[in-house]
């Protein structure tokens, strides 16, 4: 079985076992919640499992995992996390602040471990970083200067950038902030930026459409939305010839040019410790959220010859990772 099939596969099996067998053998039950589909991020899960079980928590032998995707759609959100609540699972495990949000009102009570939260204080996920308060805690990818740093790499790529285009969902508030951000670097760099919102599928054909020789390259802001349609995207990028930079591995994967940010594998990995801590009896409020160690740089060589570009050897040498 390959890699990827069987990565898949362990995100089905894991849902699939009767919750009855597992009551029976009074394990502990995570419900994982996971943003979109098992194909975009089953990646996630597997580096969470493993983690899991390097810590000497094996699924199916002494701890039990519910997995459910909310499929990119927000409003699931808050069936899953009311779901989880209804059979009494033991830690709930998601990333995103709409779905960190959801379990939050589901419960007060069951912990929650955030791998991926965009601004938890500014969004009102915890009371401070040193010291969460509630039961949530987690790992926060805030970093001031990762807009700058995307648009320098861009500029790297795109000889003479002047215009940039910005993609993202207003109706997520941490879009929003990241937004405001990265128009702000851009205009301390000099750049022009065209802002482009979305807020369903539907959307994102016109955006591309809007945008058609107003702009020299993209920036796509990654929440639920964008990372479940992150193949229409990027197919929509390549037909408007439009370099595309995004904030994770799994859009490079798919087509886009590159991606620069936190390493998300190792973000769910320690998400993994975090799971580990409150079933030993720790509570999330106290356990200080944490930010990124690691930070990945991904780069499509096909989509760059696709796009004309030459990447230097300098560039290339700094990438994590080169996608041939």
């Amino acid at each position: 079985m390959k890699r990827r099939q069987f990565i898949i596969f362990l995100g089905g099996a894991a849902a699939t076992l009767p919750l009855a067998a597992r009551a029976q053998q009074k394990v502990p039950t995570i419900g994982y919640m996971g943003q979109a589909t098992p194909a975009a991020e089953s990646q996630r899960l597997a580096a969470f499992v493993q983690r899991l079980r390097e810590l000497g928590r094996v699924e199916g032998r002494n701890v039990a995992i519910e997995v459910r995707w909310t499929e990119g759609r927000a409003e699931r959100a808050t069936e899953i996390a009311a779901e989880f609540v209804r059979l009494k699972v033991d830690i709930i495990v998601t990333s995103g602040t709409p779905l960190i949000a959801a379990a939050m009102q589901a419960t007060s009570v069951i912990p929650v471990v955030f791998a991926v939260a965009g601004d938890p204080v500014g969004t009102g996920l915890v009371a401070s970083l040193a010291r969460p308060g509630g039961n949530v805690t987690g790992l926060s990818v805030l970093a001031v200067d990762l807009p700058g740093k995307r648009i320098e790499l861009l500029r790297e790529v795109v000889p003479g950038l002047r215009r940039l285009a910005i993609l993202g969902n207003p109706g997520n508030s941490i879009i929003v902030q990241e937004m405001a951000e990265f128009r702000a670097a851009a205009g301390a760099l000099g750049l022009q930026t065209v802002m482009l919102e979305i807020r369903k599928v539907d959307d994102i054909a016109p955006a591309f459409e809007a945008i058609k020789g107003s702009a020299q390259a993209l920036y796509v802001c990654q929440d639920l939305l964008t990372l479940t349609n992150r193949v229409r995207i990027n197919t929509s990028a390549l037909g408007a010839r439009l370099p595309a930079m995004f904030a994770s591995r799994e859009h490079v994967e798919t087509g886009s040019l590159m991606s620069y940010g936190p390493d998300f594998l190792d973000l769910f990995r320690r998400a993994a410790d975090y799971v580990d801590k409150i079933l030993k009896g720790a509570k999330p409020a106290d356990l200080p959220v944490e930010q990124p160690t690691k930070f990945d740089l991904v780069i499509n060589l096909t989509t760059a010859k696709a796009l004309g570009l030459t990447i230097s050897p300098t560039l290339l040498a700094r990438a994590n990772e080169v996608i041939e």
